[in-house]
């Protein structure tokens, strides 16, 4: 019996292994190519066709990328913004969920309604109204302005993951802090480290948000093209009738790296993350 069993999910493995890495490859190969045609002149880019080994190495488009289109002030922009805007949200997310976990207060079933119900509203939707109030607090137009805009958008996904943790956290825990005189922010800092895993999903999931948003940096710094982003810093690469690609993957594969390491640093605790919250 045990035999018939294993020698059928080998079957089965031979079949869907091979089918797998088919769909991988296709998945991964635009990141690939886009990697390639980094490399590659610009004539290059389109006699090459579909091919990923360029004829020769090209290294001028990341100097054409860094300096020529002025990418070294957009990624120290883009690393401000992505950084910065990451904590704030894992911070403001963190409390709300611990508040909405551990405190009873009145509102509390309907707050956590509209939180739910904010799921359902778009994020571009909002842009206008964010608009409005940084202009309204003198904040168009500065590095301030960026990230409080970017920082306040969808974070009711965020505030639910850490909810639902800090509900199953036993009660043992948070009696022994009171016990020892320990406040609301001294209890909070104490048992944060525990959520671990869902703090990694959080700061995967914004910081690679933030380090691709468009919008927002686009809309809020019209007025110095200087305080954009790589995102927005990529249409540098499009003149009225051209399109420089070669550069332009240049700048693409310059922007892959920060997210990479983000993931790799955090991608244990991603994963347990991702568990949990499935769990829940």
């Amino acid at each position: 019996m045990a035999t018939t069993a294993r020698s059928r999910r080998l079957r089965l493995n031979l079949v869907a292994i091979p089918i797998l890495l088919l769909i991988s490859l296709i998945w991964i190969y635009p990141f690939l190519w886009t990697i390639s045609a980094s490399f590659k002149t610009q004539a290059g880019v389109f006699t090459g066709g579909a091919g990923l080994i360029p004829d020769q190495l090209n290294f001028d488009n990341f100097r054409r990328a860094w300096v020529n289109a002025g990418f070294s002030q957009f990624f120290a922009n883009t690393v401000l913004y992505s950084v910065v805007s990451t904590f704030v949200e894992l911070v403001k997310s963190a409390l709300c969920g611990y508040v909405l976990a551990r405190y009873d207060f009145p509102g509390r079933v309907l707050l956590h309604r509209l939180i739910i119900a904010t799921l359902f509203i778009p994020v571009a939707s909002i842009i206008v109204p964010q608009f409005v109030l940084v202009e309204q607090l003198g904040l168009l137009n500065t590095r301030a302005g960026v990230i409080l805009a970017m920082s306040g958008s969808a974070g009711a996904l965020y505030v639910l993951m850490f909810a639902g943790f800090f509900a199953t956290v036993p009660s043992d825990l948070f009696d022994a802090a009171k016990l020892d005189g320990a406040g609301f922010l001294r209890t909070f800092r104490l048992i944060l480290p525990l959520a671990k895993p869902v703090i990694a999903v959080v700061v995967i999931f914004q910081f690679v948000s933030n380090w691709n948003e468009f919008n927002i940096p686009l809309v809020f710094t019209l007025g110095q093209p200087e305080l954009q982003n790589l995102a927005v810093g990529m249409l540098s690469f499009r003149g009225e009738h051209s399109v420089d690609w070669s550069g332009f993957a240049a700048a693409m594969t310059i922007s892959f790296g920060p997210m990479l390491i983000v993931f790799l640093i955090f991608q244990n605790y991603f994963v347990r993350g991702l568990a949990g919250a499935t769990k829940g």
